[in-house]
């Protein structure tokens, strides 16, 4: 590990991470959503948006933890 030249550039762009992580987290929360209402007779909306954002942040943290590398 030395120092960075001028030469260096980062191999991917926040661009780049966002749309490689979007699918995986939509898909998490598609999966969290449908699950609780799956569950329950008559959902909560509220309930059902926190639901979504806990499959996403999970689904993040797996990709996160499959890939070796930060989103």
């Amino acid at each position: 590990m030395g120092y960075l030249t001028e030469d260096h550039r980062c191999p991917r762009g926040i661009f780049r991470r966002i749309v490689d992580a979007l699918p995986s987290v939509l898909i998490g929360a598609l999966i969290g959503a449908v699950s609780y209402v799956g569950m329950v007779d008559r959902p909560v909306m509220p309930v059902v948006v926190a639901a979504a954002a806990l499959g996403a942040v999970l689904a993040a943290a797996v990709r996160q933890a499959v890939s070796g590398r930060p989103s």
